[in-house]
């Protein structure tokens, strides 16, 4: 076999493609090159790896994917023309970083163990071929290793290892000079005699073996000293290709046809407390709501007849799956507004509410409701109350310092009448409702909660460069909504009021899903549970919106998750960075670590409360939510 240190053999003329290539990544500078005979070099950023894949475009297609998902990679029509490509871009490389690998991605023939009458799963091969030692045969291992540790769900793999012969002469091997790991795997996403595809099951072989792909190269790196790097998942890619921008800005036209939370709220808010208090609370009264401005059906056409299949990263293809899956149903929801059906696609949004969620809720209740029944009253509630025009100019007072320290956020204040009271954020709109009164002390607390939480990650979201990170992914509205609350405690406005009306609200949920109505949970509410009246029709009212939406029971779902990921060890800065769920944290980490997202442009205000680092050493330390009353 021939010495990685031995001079590159040149086997042609260099094309002056290659030699642009060449002064590109010399220069640091991103490669996407389409090569004249088909094919495709793409060198994000210089690395001592390179994946290659030969073949027409035709031929092993999820191989072709899992090579494309990396940040250096070489779609090759032939051999000799990538050991031309490899033996030049190795090189340079080599001379860089010490050390350069290649690896070599292929299918098997076909999957000999499936047919299609298989009444079983068997196992599938996966066979990886490198040298018996030095720095590949640590890559190797890590290959192997994390395909290993996979969670099986489908086929579980096989791993067959190979040795290189001597001088590597094995039927088509690539002739060059640099450590050479091969994989070929059976391809178990279709059916061997049809030859119909298993969606799924070829979504999972794409990350799996480019997530232990991943892991090789990091290996090789340690190995050798020529690359540090935080996680093998900092080494994925650092830049967008030009698909993802559409898709992004195609999934974003979507989303911005309609705004769901404006659709389901009652625009007669008023009117309708006053017909419910006339029949003696004993009859649900009628609510209304704006009609809808586009087309369910057209949406859905439009929605899925995005293309997912030329973003080249399979982490922000499953993060835009996700998406699109939510809308379709936010989509489905709004189309059975008012009708029987509105509960269930609801339901399978939001989730149920679970026997665990429903016992806080309740202990949270029971602790507080002496001190309800006993009608405690605070200062704050015998002074004047904020009004709406109060709240305003506190709002535009708080933008505006929030403007003075990062000039993109252009957040704007409307005063509605067709809003029950309170707040709400609509993308970069803050709307408050007229009928707005609260505790004057409670302003700087639910303002921390609108503009420190959601509208600072839309515009955090928005400067992330992908429209997706503010408009959300796909179930964020939990996590940003515990934050929210959260944001509540950390600036000093937590009440026994408010943490009551979050509990309210998941024992009103459990009991619409449970059949009861509209003046049925009131009465749990006001009678049983010691609410004012006025807020548990508040309660009630979104609750029973639309038809029935367990939403509100997200607040104290999502409090509970941050609690515990704090309790845990976990940071807030990455939830900071756009509007995102408890689940895609380490997404968000790896996108950061990778390059790909920055840190948030602004920060929220209430941190530098001077309160708050005891506050979070408190939550860091365990904590309850009622424990959020302690401080």
């Amino acid at each position: 076999m021939k010495s990685a240190s031995a001079p590159v053999a040149v086997k042609s003329r260099q094309p002056d493609w290659l030699t642009e290539a060449l002064a590109a990544i010399e220069a640091g500078k991103a490669v996407r090159k389409d090569l004249p005979d088909g094919g495709r070099l793409h060198i994000d950023r210089p690395l001592p790896f390179l994946c290659v894949h030969i073949s027409d475009v035709d031929h092993a297609p999820v191989a072709r994917e899992i090579t494309q998902a990396n940040a250096s990679y070489l779609l090759a029509p032939d051999g000799p023309t990538a050991e031309l490509i490899v033996s030049a871009v190795g090189a340079l490389l080599e001379r860089r970083f010490g050390a350069f690998m290649v690896l070599e991605m292929g299918e098997l023939a076909s999957d000999e163990l499936l047919t299609d009458k298989e009444p079983f799963l068997p196992p599938f091969t996966i066979e990886v071929t490198a040298e018996k030692a030095g720095p590949i045969r640590a890559a190797a291992r890590a290959f192997i290793a994390a395909i290993e540790a996979i969670q099986v769900k489908f086929r579980t793999p096989r791993v067959e290892v190979h040795n290189w012969p001597d001088g590597r002469t094995a039927a088509g091997a690539l002739d060059m000079a640099f450590p050479l790991m091969r994989v070929r795997f059976a391809p178990v996403y279709r059916q061997q005699e049809s030859g119909n595809i298993y969606p799924e099951l070829r979504e999972r072989l794409i990350a799996t073996i480019f997530d232990a792909g991943l892991h090789a190269f990091a290996a090789f790196a340690t190995s050798t000293g020529s690359l540090t790097a935080s996680t093998h998942r900092a080494l994925g890619r650092k830049a967008f290709v030009d698909a993802v921008v559409r898709t992004d800005r195609c999934i974003d036209e979507v989303a911005s046809t309609f705004d769901f939370l404006l659709a389901v709220t009652p625009i007669n808010a008023e009117a309708a407390w006053n017909e419910f208090a006339a029949s003696g609370f004993d009859r649900a009264p009628r609510f209304l709501y704006r009609p809808l401005t586009l087309q369910v059906e057209a949406a859905k056409r439009k929605l899925f007849s995005i293309p997912f299949e030329h973003l080249e990263d399979p982490v922000l293809y499953q993060l835009y799956r996700e998406k699109q899956q939510e809308l379709d149903l936010q989509l489905s929801i709004l189309s059975a507004r008012e009708t029987t059906k509105f509960i269930e696609f609801g339901r399978a949004l939001y989730g149920p509410v679970e026997a665990e969620l429903l016992r806080v809720a309740e202990a949270i209740l029971a602790v507080s409701d002496s001190g309800a029944k006993k009608g405690r009253h605070s200062a704050s509630s015998i002074r004047a109350p904020a009004d709406c025009h109060f709240v305003e100019r506190r709002a535009r007072e708080m933008i505006a310092e929030y403007q003075r320290r990062c000039s993109d956020f252009e957040a704007r204040v409307e005063v509605r009448d067709d809003l029950p009271s309170g707040l709400l954020v609509s993308g970069r709109r803050l709307l408050i409702s007229r009928s707005t009164l609260m505790p004057i002390d409670r302003v700087e607390a639910i303002l921390s909660h609108e503009i420190g939480v959601h509208l600072l990650t839309y515009f955090n979201g928005s400067a992330q460069g992908l429209r997706l990170f503010r408009s959300g992914l796909a179930g964020y509205e939990g996590m940003q909504e515990g934050l929210a609350v959260f944001a509540e405690y950390l600036s000093g406005g937590m009440t026994s009021e408010r943490l009551r009306l979050i509990a309210a609200r998941v024992v009103a949920c459990a009991a619409m899903l449970d059949g009861a109505s509209l003046p049925d949970t009131f009465r749990l509410l006001a009678r049983e549970r010691s609410l004012p009246e006025a807020d548990a029709f508040n309660v009630v009212l979104r609750v029973y919106r639309g038809g029935g939406l367990v939403k509100d029971a997200i607040y104290l779902r999502g409090l509970l998750q941050l609690l515990h990921h704090l309790a845990d060890g976990g940071a807030l800065e990455p939830f900071w960075m756009g509007k995102i769920a408890a689940s895609h944290f380490r997404v968000m980490q790896e996108l950061s670590a990778r390059g790909l997202l920055g840190g948030p442009a602004v920060r929220p205000m209430f941190i530098d409360h001077p309160q708050t680092p005891a506050r979070l050493e408190k939550a860091r330390s365990g904590m309850s939510p009622l424990d959020l009353l302690d401080s």
